[in-house]
């Protein structure tokens, strides 16, 4: 161990314990040693202070540079549908949401959307927080295994759409995008996270291969033709990389392309993908399926190595010991002949593996990460579509069915097929959907009898559509109905109270142009009781027409943008309207307002934001408080006027601020939470700087011109007195 010494911000030296270089306390060192500098440093601690507000309020994102690699070879378009199959925590998805903004004018809607999915339930929230903050209609999180993700294949034999009063205008879930950021090992991220040196080993891939691959395939299947998917982990194990791909390759068949992507992002350091490595096993290395012992096959499969190959030992080549008897190690290993690391003859690859792309940490101070990039160039093999045969061998004859449903519930510790796919679902696709007869059992548990779906379900169905209930039903029906269809999950209903929507069209002057019929949800069945009401764009919308038409296959934990909320106050209650405009949704629905709106001035609207509350007496601009006196009770809307020409703005740009407000008796009241009349505030003062800047200079222009004219003039009128003199 040797001392090391470094300069404090205030002269001072501080000394610790430096360890050697390689070992992972140095990392944490470092890391501690930077957040005492930014303790110590105000310069800093205010810039950190600015991060955190600014990337909670949404203007910002803090992601490591690394992991925003692969959305940006997905080469996504404003219109397309972008499925991401392991959305948690949600950079990427907020990433992918920026994207198919970025050329839609401000107040419409893009016509793509994003589906962002996350298994586990915690990291689900944290998707949804983190999406929050860009404010979308275009987003759909759901709660389903990426591997059984449904596809919502809609029966042509089932509920019409007319029944449901839903017309869908797409019969299959399919996506012109995938991004299949995978669980995996994580051992890229030893730099940020070198707490991995301690936690990571070379199970914990070898672990993951299979669920990565049915991942991929399930990706692939979603994907339309001619689409484009995206594999990428944050580790360096070709067990987790390049071996899935090839995998996948080896599936699909000549159907898919590892696109070669080295002509994209030119600036960008990276390393083409391995054709040839080995498998690590607790103490061994493997370089194929062959150097394999019996022992270990049921972890260590044929897809982890290069050539994909199986090898099946015969019976006589059981290697033994000296004395004669096999010689097993004491974790139950049996050592093969080429155990040695040098006697090892390595496969390679026949696959052009290297179009993949690998960054590693060295190259350019970055995290390290894996990227591949395929194209669906056609469907999936036919021989994928064995799954279909068994489904229809399965309603000709039932008691087939039962046998081999009994027989695979004890193959699979209890796990039942989907029994719903049997009517709803003709599968066309590839060795993952044949994993869905066997892998589903949460689907399966909750799905109506096929049987039953006709004329029973496409009532209920329905009514649950129409957001109603049928008091006169029997309880147990009404509880179910009212849990929704996944437990523990808010119902998903269309918003229909053509009372309510009527009542806020007339009240904020919302013309005809902003699409109502069909694009508001709510997450209450009970119409009566409707807290918040989320609207959708158009995409969403057939999305979850789909979804309401095939039985709710997909478990929704978030939808929409929260539009309108229920002012539940006791001024609430006597207004025309009771729903407020909430801030999330002002800047789609702002274009569109001409009642409940006024124009304040820069000066009365920084108050707003100051002072929270302010009398219709106490304007700066007292025409502004008249105005505001006269408006009906309720939420209104306050847009900052245009300090330069001081008009009211004609049309609604990204430079527009507009706040929601409550209009009492005698005062308004902001309705905006502290954190945005923060951020409102550092935005306006920055703007009227910006502005008394500029104004200041265009003054000492006018100045400078009056100058130079004042001196012609007096030249001028030299030169013409001495022209007359002469």
């Amino acid at each position: 161990m040797n001392s090391l010494k470094a300069e404090t911000t205030d002269g001072g030296e501080v000394e610790a314990i430096r360890p050697l270089p390689w070992y992972p306390d140095n990392l944490a060192w470092h890391s501690n040693f930077s957040r005492m500098q930014l303790r110590k440093n105000q310069t800093l601690e205010r810039f950190h202070e600015f991060l955190k507000l600014e990337n909670e309020i949404g203007n910002i994102t803090r992601q490591e540079a690394v992991s925003m690699v692969p959305p940006l070879f997905l080469d996504v378009r404003p219109d397309h549908f972008v499925f991401d199959m392991c959305a948690a925590p949600g950079s990427k998805t907020f990433q992918l949401l920026e994207i198919i903004y970025q050329s839609t004018k401000s107040g419409s809607l893009p016509d793509g959307m994003v589906m962002a999915n996350d298994l586990d339930v915690q990291r689900c929230n944290l998707l949804i927080h983190q999406t929050k903050r860009m404010c979308t209609a275009n987003l759909i999180v759901t709660n389903n295994e990426a591997q059984h993700f449904p596809g919502c294949r809609a029966d042509k034999n089932g509920s019409k759409a007319s029944e449901m009063e839903i017309e869908p205008q797409i019969s299959q879930l399919l996506f012109d995008r995938v991004l299949c950021d995978v669980p995996c090992s994580g051992d890229g991220t030893l730099r940020k996270a070198p707490d991995m040196w301690r936690k990571w080993n070379p199970g914990m891939g070898n672990g993951l291969h299979s669920l990565q691959i049915q991942i991929a395939m399930r990706g692939l299947s979603l994907l339309k033709v001619g689409g484009r998917m995206v594999y990428s982990t944050c580790s360096m194990n070709p067990v987790e990389d390049e071996a899935v791909v090839a995998e996948i390759l080896r599936k699909c068949g000549g159907s898919v392309e590892l696109v070669d992507v080295s002509s994209e992002l030119p600036q960008l350091v990276r390393r083409p993908g391995v054709r040839k490595w080995k498998v690590r096993d607790k103490d061994l290395w493997l370089a194929s399926h062959k150097d394999v012992s019996k022992f270990q096959r049921y972890h260590i499969l044929p897809s982890m190595f290069p050539s994909g190959k199986s090898y099946v030992a015969p019976a006589n080549k059981d290697l033994e010991h000296e004395n004669g008897e096999n010689a097993i190690s004491e974790d139950g290993i049996q050592p093969t002949e080429d155990a040695s690391t040098e006697d090892l003859i390595e496969e390679v690859s026949d696959l052009p593996l290297e179009r993949c792309m690998r960054i590693v940490p060295h190259d350019q101070n970055s995290g390290a990460f894996f990227i591949a990039v395929l194209q669906k160039l056609s469907p999936l093999p036919a021989i994928q579509e064995k799954p279909c045969k068994k489904r229809n061998l399965f309603k000709k004859n039932p008691e087939l069915q039962g046998k081999l449903l009994d027989q695979v519930t004890e193959d699979n510790s209890g796990l039942e097929p989907d029994s719903r796919d049997v009517a709803v679902e003709k599968i066309s696709e590839a060795a993952t959907e044949a994993d869905l007869i066997v892998d589903e059992p949460d689907e399966a548990d909750m799905e109506p009898d096929p049987s039953n779906i006709s004329n029973q379900d496409s009532e209920e169905t329905k009514a649950l559509v129409n957001g109603e209930t049928d008091s006169g039903k029997a309880v147990g029906k009404r509880k179910l109905q009212l849990q929704g269809k996944w437990k523990g999950v808010d119902p998903v209903l269309f918003f229909k109270d053509e009372s309510i929507i009527n009542s806020i069209k007339m009240f904020y002057g919302i013309d005809e142009s902003f699409p109502f019929d069909g694009h508001l949800i709510s997450r209450n069945s009970d119409k009566n009781h409707v807290k918040r009401i989320y609207y959708v764009s158009k995409s969403v919308k057939d999305v979850l027409g789909l979804n309401f038409r095939v039985g709710q296959q997909l478990k929704i934990a978030s939808i929409g943008l929260k539009m309108f909320e229920r002012q539940t106050s006791r001024e609430g209650t006597s207004t025309p309207c009771s729903f407020r405009i909430s801030s999330e949704g002002l800047p789609v629905i702002l274009p569109h307002i001409t009642n409940q709106i006024l124009y304040a001035s820069s000066v009365d609207f920084k108050h707003l934001l100051q002072y929270k509350a302010i009398k219709f007496a106490d304007f700066v601009d007292a025409e502004f408080g008249e105005k505001a006196s006269k408006l009906m009770m309720g939420c209104c809307v306050i847009v900052m006027r245009d300090s330069k020409t001081m008009l009211d703005p004609t049309k609604v740009d990204a430079s527009t601020i507009a706040i929601g407000c409550w209009k009492g008796r005698s005062n308004l009241n902001v309705m905006v939470t502290a954190i945005d009349c923060q951020e409102l505030l550092e935005r306006l003062s920055v703007r009227m700087e910006a502005e008394k800047g500029s104004s200041v200079q265009e003054n000492k222009i006018n100045v400078d011109d009056l100058q130079l004219n004042g001196a012609s003039k007096v030249e001028e009128s030299e030169t013409t007195q001495l022209v007359a003199d002469a």
